[in-house]
């Protein structure tokens, strides 16, 4: 019985020489990521995501000029309309894990190439539409899939480039939502004046097809190693029975595959040596050996599973109040731009000047991303502190909509509505990061993208109902002003639990510091006793 074991652990240790190869080569692959340059090809990164922002959420908010027509031409709800947008924006954050996944499993460019190709595809079958639902499908389903796969990991590579310039870098790159919506509104307006709306549609699908060269301009950080994990594995099992019991157990942490490779040999050499030593404690040897891999195993899978998504956020308080954030700010940051043309068609302006609302809107937007960007870059105070006045601020500016009726009042409201949403928009990613930490970014967006989806989902069919109830788009805003006072409030409790874990940081300094200092005044007493 004896003589059978000790061949199977025999062949045990010639299978795991045999894949000890394969073992190498995936330790030469888990390399640790290199260092953000904050220079160099991060630029051509930020530039990719600048163009990313302006042709995902830049066409959203732009969108606003298809609503009127396309409502007019099915004869239809600002409820029914309003469904386009909101299930591409609710698709968007719903996938948005999903492309972090993907990022992670394959790489960052492949999936914003595909990501542009379904964008395109999306829209330009929406230009075919029958109905509503085709829409929703199109323009709606398909075209949230791939603002997902593009918008999510081009983000997730703009964090990972930059470090000391992050606030402003998500500053700048979020300013292209802001130019390209500056652009695209008249050029929408114009087009559609030009071709209809159909044609519009189809010259939009060709124009996001530059999301694909977004894509192509990514490239993974060059990581760095200078031991190479297969060698230091052979030096290892070489001499497990040479070094002490102490020094044979430390963990390399930079070659883990090497580590459970290393693992897997101890337990093997201690059943052997158990089987000389003492034939009686072989069956209990072994069951610790295979208890051993069984724990091998199970830490490999959770520290695969980790890899692509970090499911340990959840119980990440902090982030969740944050997420709660999201999701009530994501109910008045999508409707407001969605009805503010067809706000203004209604109180008799003309269309080109409605569009322009959108224009004016959009080139304060623009300064308020920088500037208040570059504000953020100083850190003259915490950020979710900025954060929260800013919220504050846009929600009171959009509860003030409904009294303006003129162009002038309306072109005022448009500056300063256009200010304050840049400058909600240029921090609230670096917030994340700060909440979260930039190892753990893409699976933090990605759940903090699912979880405001319900926000960005509902936020402007609730806005179309109370419009189609009252018959004014002005009640839109009013919803879109409430939502963002209230998650202000959550921004406020985050606020609070960031000082109370500074507090315990603290404390914990100063007893450590405490119990030295007493630990050197009795070396000094005992000292001077001598």
């Amino acid at each position: 019985m004896a003589f059978r074991l000790m061949i199977q652990i025999w062949q045990q240790q010639a299978q795991i020489n045999m894949d000890s190869p394969v073992k190498a080569q995936r330790g030469r692959e888990a390399v640790s990521p290199a260092a953000a340059p904050d220079g160099g090809y991060a630029w051509f990164i930020l530039l990719s995501c600048f163009l990313v922002f302006g042709l995902t959420f830049g066409v959203i908010k732009a969108f606003g000029v298809f609503y009127f027509e396309i409502q007019q031409y099915f004869e239809t709800t600002a409820t029914g309309t309003s469904w386009i947008t909101s299930i591409a924006v609710g698709t968007l954050h719903v996938v948005a894990p999903v492309a972090n996944v993907l990022s992670a499993r394959y790489n960052h460019r492949s999936v914003v190439v595909a990501g542009g190709l379904l964008c395109s595809v999306g829209v330009v079958f929406g230009a075919f539409a029958r109905n509503l639902i085709e829409l929703y499908l199109t323009v709606g389903f398909l075209n949230g899939l791939g603002y997902a796969m593009t918008w999510t990991p081009t983000v997730t590579m703009l964090g990972l480039y930059f470090e000391k310039r992050r606030p402003m870098a998500n500053a700048l790159a979020s300013t292209g939502e802001c130019i390209l919506t500056f652009v695209l509104t008249p050029l929408f307006q114009l087009l559609i004046n030009s071709y209809s709306w159909r044609g519009a549609l189809l010259i939009l699908g060709g124009l996001q097809l530059n999301l694909c060269v977004c894509g192509m301009l990514l490239r993974p950080l060059q990581a760095t190693r200078d031991v190479n994990c297969e060698v230091k594995a052979e030096e290892e099992d070489l001499s497990l029975e040479l070094l002490p019991k102490d020094n044979s157990e430390q963990s390399n942490p930079s070659c883990p595959e090497t580590e459970e490779l290393k693992i897997s040999r101890v337990s093997d050499h201690v059943t052997i040596r158990a089987c000389f030593e003492d034939p009686e404690e072989i069956p209990n040897t072994t069951m610790k050996a295979q208890d051993s891999n069984n724990r091998t195993n199970k830490t490999e899978l959770t520290t695969k599973i980790l890899r692509y998504v970090d499911y340990t956020l959840i119980t990440n308080a902090r982030f969740m109040v944050y997420s709660m954030f999201g999701v009530f700010a994501a109910l008045g940051f999508f409707a407001p731009a969605l009805f503010l043309v067809p706000y203004a068609r209604g109180k008799g302006i003309e269309e080109y000047q409605a569009a322009a609302l959108m224009s004016i809107s959009a080139a304060f937007d623009l300064f308020g991303r920088v500037f208040f960007g570059w504000v953020a870059n100083l850190r003259l105070v915490e950020t979710v502190q900025q954060l929260t006045v800013t919220v504050i601020l846009l929600g009171s500016v959009l509860l003030l909509c409904p009294l303006a009726s003129s162009f002038s009042e309306l072109a005022a409201f448009s500056a300063v509505y256009g200010l304050v949403y840049g400058a909600t928009v240029a921090i609230h990613i670096t917030v994340l990061v700060e909440v979260v930490g930039v190892k753990r970014l893409g699976s933090a967006l990605g759940f903090f993208m699912l979880i405001r989806s319900s926000g960005g989902l509902l936020g402007p069919p609730i806005a179309g109902f109370f419009i189609d109830q009252m018959s004014d788009y002005g009640t839109g805003f009013l919803m879109a002003g409430v939502a963002l006072i209230v998650s202000a409030l959550f921004l406020l409790l985050l606020h609070q639990m960031n000082r109370r874990g500074q507090g315990s940081t603290t404390k914990k300094h100063d007893m450590h510091t405490d119990k030295m200092g007493q630990s050197v005044r009795a070396e000094a007493r005992e000292l001077d006793m001598t």
